[in-house]
């Protein structure tokens, strides 16, 4: 049986992939910063599988490598590493945006992808075996107005894949990212610091991406056999054709 571990798990894509793995009898390993979460999730899916939960946020490099090194021995051999966890903070032109929106961008998207990585990495060097899948975004392939820091962060997230696939290759760890468009999560209600009108007028007149839709690809990429490697993919819902352009009803 094989072990996943999924970062940003408490909620959308993140949660949706642990449903999918559980479903289709991987061990899972859930983290995230919202402990009643990942409580309510891991009772959840023990009735499926075999679970453990470590509660960290991404951006603390200490509390990444202290709750990955107490991996019990059953769980500490990953084998797939869906790097999820992410956020968008404001949607603001360059002069007026908030260093404290742009620092919580930087950390977790960029940073604390780098931190569990690096975490979770050796052990698959070891092995010579592994997968891992970050989730970018449509904003790491093209840039939109007021989306400056975060398109920059997804353009990282972006180049850390290709490079990281170059550098694991002769170990034989698979990389790829996933690129999502619009897909209706708690993302809006967290950029817009919880106006969910402003949030629900994101997706207005359009069908969007569901959590489930991206999980469901991840655990596609995933499930190839070894030999082949998605490396790159991008997934938007029908109605959008491209960061900014949308057909909406």
């Amino acid at each position: 049986m094989k072990t996943v571990l999924i970062t940003g798990a408490t909620s959308g894509i993140g949660r949706a992939c642990a449903r999918i793995f559980a479903k289709n009898s991987f061990k899972v390993i859930i983290c995230g910063r919202r402990e009643d979460r990942l409580s309510e999730l891991q009772d959840e899916l023990s009735q499926r599988t075999e679970v453990h939960s470590l509660l960290f946020d991404v951006s603390d490099k200490q509390s990444v490598t202290a709750a990955i090194a107490s991996l019990p021995p059953i769980f500490s051999n990953i084998d797939v590493l869906v790097n999820n966890a992410g956020n968008a903070h404001g949607l603001d032109p360059i002069q007026n945006g908030s260093l404290d929106d742009w620092d919580a961008m930087i950390d977790i998207n960029v940073k604390g992808l780098l931190y569990v990585s690096k975490a979770v990495i050796p052990g698959m060097v070891d092995r010579k075996k592994g997968h891992i899948i970050n989730i970018g975004s449509i904003a790491g392939k093209e840039v939109y107005a007021n989306g400056n820091v975060y398109c920059a962060t997804k353009h990282a997230v972006d180049a850390l894949t290709k490079s990281m696939l170059i550098d694991l290759n002769p170990f034989g760890i698979k990389v790829g990212a996933i690129h999502p468009g619009m897909v209706e999560t708690e993302f809006s209600e967290v950029r817009f610091k919880g106006d969910t009108d402003r949030a629900a007028n994101v997706y207005k007149g359009l069908t969007p991406l569901s959590p489930e839709d991206v999980a469901d690809t991840i655990h596609f990429v995933v499930s190839r056999p070894y030999h082949i490697n998605i490396s790159d993919l991008v997934i938007l819902p029908t109605d959008q054709a491209s960061a900014t352009v949308v057909n909406r009803k």
